[in-house]
Order: structure tokens, then sequence, then C-alpha cells
């Protein structure tokens, strides 16, 4: 059984690249931001203490269902943009647990081509508005410039993938690196 875990800043296309290795290897595909606006939805968008309210029980979802699958021993593919302070220690509880193989895939994008992306995003109908990002750059500027964000500290392999031109990704060399990573049963 295995584990990809996607991480990356907000913008770096994790939730896109999270789809497409779902589609190869027909697993299921958990997002945070997933949970965070069907919460939106039924709760209701309010301010950015609220968005963090329930961005914080989107994480609890986001490791429960994990840990669901985990325990039915089904791999899987969870996406969001993990914390190692946070993240480290309730993955390994987890790799404890159930044994897994993690295999972890961190986006990088330049760091002013990101704030660009996150920007247009943030002001755009693709993002629901329930998160707030439009009225937040200048919060979110400084940590989304850097670009990326640390790998977690888990074990397995770490790829790292250049998201700054979405066409230039070299998607087969990802795929072979999860064949070649993980046993697949």
């Amino acid at each position: 059984m295995f584990l990809i875990i996607i991480t990356g800043l907000p913008g770096t296309g994790k939730t896109t690249l999270g789809k497409k290795i779902a589609k190869e290897f027909q697993l299921p595909f958990v997002s945070k931001d997933n949970f965070k606006e069907l919460l939106f939805d039924v709760l209701g968008c309010k301010d950015r203490d609220w968005s963090r309210k329930i961005g914080m029980a989107s994480y609890d979802i986001l490791y429960h269902i994990t840990e669901e699958n985990l325990k039915a021993n089904k791999s899987l593919i969870v996406e969001t943009n993990f914390d190692p302070k946070f993240a480290n220690k309730k993955f390994l509880e987890l790799k404890e647990k159930y044994n897994f193989i993690p295999f972890q895939i961190r986006c990088i994008t330049n760091g002013e081509v990101l704030f660009e992306r996150f920007k247009k995003r943030a002001n755009s109908t693709e993002r629901h508005p329930g998160h707030l990002d439009g009225d937040n750059l200048e919060e979110f500027k400084p940590s989304i410039q850097k670009g990326k964000i640390e790998a977690l500290e888990i074990g397995g392999n770490v790829f790292d993938i250049d998201t700054t031109n979405f066409e230039d990704i070299d998607y087969k060399k990802l795929f072979d690196s999860i064949k070649s990573t993980i046993i697949f049963k």
C-alpha cells in the first residue's frame, strides 16, 4: 500500500497534477480545498477567521478520509499545502499505524510567476469566493514569492516538479518515477 502526497504553495498546480496522476493510476484523489469549498457551500462564506476555521476542519476531514482508506488497505493520493510543522507528525503516526510507502511530490514554481498566477486566480471566478484570496494578497505575498514549501520529513521518495510553466512538465518522467518506486498490486 502506498500514499502519494502532493504538496506545494497555493497556485502551483497541485490539484491539476493530482487529477492527472489519479487518472493515470486509477486512484482516489483527496484534496483539502474540495472539502473546504463544500463546507463553504453548506455553511456559508464569511471573513478570514471563518475561512481559517473551515480550512482547519477541511484538514481534519482530509486526514480522516486518508486514514479510512489506509485502514481498508487502499492506496490513494492526497493534496494540499501541507505544513511540515503539523503534517510530519500526522503522516508519521499514520505510517506507523498502516505501514504505507510514501511518495511525496513537491510542486515548485518561480516565486514571481507564482504570485502573479495566485493574484490572477484570486481575482477571477476560478477560485471559490469563500477562500477570500483576493482580499488577502499582501498577507500571502511573502510566502507565495518563495515559490516552494519545505518537503515533509516522513521517509520515502520526494519528487520535486517545476510547475512554473505547465507545458514543460514531463509527466512521463513523473509517472515512471512513481512506477519505479511503488509496487502496484
